[in-house]
């Protein structure tokens, strides 16, 4: 059985407040017995030497002094042996009893004590430790939560004397405040070089544009211009989905209802041409299914989730999107045929630029960043994706988001 430090504290007062008490009682009856012997013997010296009972008015009788050679009366002898008998019994009755009493109510005493001592000690123990469960809640928190970088703005600011437990908080303080900044930093530096990196690629664009289209271009030309135009093309989509993940790790601020049916409808259609050159049908049953959040990153993730369906299938092949509440979430489900994927690869397919097939040359079907920011973005919305592999193949990809607190009022 775990036993908490409190608990474990308490125990500890009150065996230690036990075992004194019991060395105490120990020591007070080893003196007690000691005093109460010295007391006796004195009691049946004093009444050995005591004359007999009678009128002590009286003279005494005249005793002839026996004649030398001879012992003491046989009447006195036995008279002295009777008094120091009934003095060594009476002695003997009070040591018992005092020593009764002193180990019974001494006993009685040290368990009333040790229980309040205990209940003493859990109070204090309390109050020593609740600083402590407060660093324990709050990197609770912060380690539980689905977007750990978002709550590393709180604090545990304890106050109070410069202790051990304060220090401990103070240093927890200062590791989330350097983390806090760590994340801040690269959120900044992905949307900056992302930026950065748009103006060139336009101008490059625009050059091979302007070669390919002249009049003197050989067919060679053109064709190496198609293929830096593809290329070209790749790294767009690939700083385009770092800005949309740098952007869907901010914390969402303006929210408002948003139905995913209407979502899935309009990211269907949208997707239709691509899905029938790939030749793969897509299947949508949207039923309403309102959260709260922002519209774009949320078409963002069915679109995101349809296109993976579709880049990553098999010829002649399936997706399924659907939407519904369920449990008092919003769910949205993207399943689809494909390869057959391990269930040991699926968290690293969340990861950015992880691909099933490791695939990194230019002609790979995406960037390696939908599922990464389908993740982000729902994190952002406080919401959970979970990923599943198919007996079959393909996956089956769930997103669970809050439901919306007013139902959605149609114009």
């Amino acid at each position: 059985m775990r036993l908490s430090l409190r608990a474990r504290l308490t125990l500890t007062y009150g065996v230690l407040f036990l075992v004194a008490g019991v060395v105490l009682l120990g020591v007070t009856y080893a003196l007690f017995n000691q005093d109460l012997a010295r007391s006796g013997t004195k009691i049946l010296t004093s009444r050995v030497n005591q004359p007999p009972p009678g009128n002590a008015a009286a003279t005494p009788t005249p005793r002839t002094t026996p004649p030398q050679g001879q012992g003491a009366l046989p009447g006195d002898a036995a008279l002295m042996g009777e008094a120091e008998r009934l003095a060594r019994k009476q002695r003997e009755e009070l040591h018992d009893a005092a020593v009764t009493s002193l180990i019974t109510q001494g006993s009685i005493a040290l368990g009333v004590v040790g229980g309040a001592a205990a209940a003493f000690g859990w109070l204090i123990a309390g109050r020593v430790l609740a600083p402590l469960h407060r660093v324990t809640e709050t990197a609770r928190r912060i380690a539980g939560s689905p977007a750990a970088d978002r709550v590393l703005h709180e604090r545990i600011a304890l106050e109070g004397p410069r202790d051990e437990v304060k220090e401990l908080a103070d240093t927890f303080d200062t590791m989330v405040e350097r983390l806090d900044r760590s994340f801040d930093g690269q959120r900044r530096f992905v949307a900056n070089a992302s930026h950065e990196l748009r103006t060139p690629l336009t101008l490059g664009r625009a050059l091979v544009e302007v070669a390919m289209h002249r009049e003197s271009a050989s067919p060679d030309v053109r064709r190496l211009g198609e293929t830096l135009l593809q290329i070209n093309s790749r790294h767009e989509r690939l700083i385009s989905g770092l800005l949309l993940l740098a952007r869907s790790e901010n914390e969402i601020t303006a929210r408002a209802p948003v139905d995913l049916a209407d979502i899935v409808g309009h990211v269907t259609s949208q997707t239709a041409v691509e899905a029938k050159d790939a030749g793969v049908a897509v299947e949508a049953d949207a039923a309403e299914a309102v959260t709260t959040g922002d519209a774009l990153l949320l078409e963002r993730v069915v679109q995101n989730l349809l296109e993976n369906g579709l880049r990553h299938n098999t010829e002649s092949g399936w997706v399924r999107v659907a939407c519904r509440t369920r449990d008092d979430r919003a769910v949205l489900e993207v399943s689809n045929s494909g390869p057959v994927v391990p269930p040991y690869e699926i968290p690293a397919l969340f990861e950015p630029f992880r691909r099933l097939d490791n695939d990194r040359i230019v002609t790979a079907k995406g960037a390696g960043l939908g599922l990464s920011i389908v993740q982000s973005i729902v994190r952002a919305h406080h919401g959970t994706v979970t990923a599943t592999s198919r007996e079959t193949g393909g996956l089956h990809i769930t997103v669970a988001l809050p439901l919306a607190a007013e139902p959605l009022i149609e114009p």
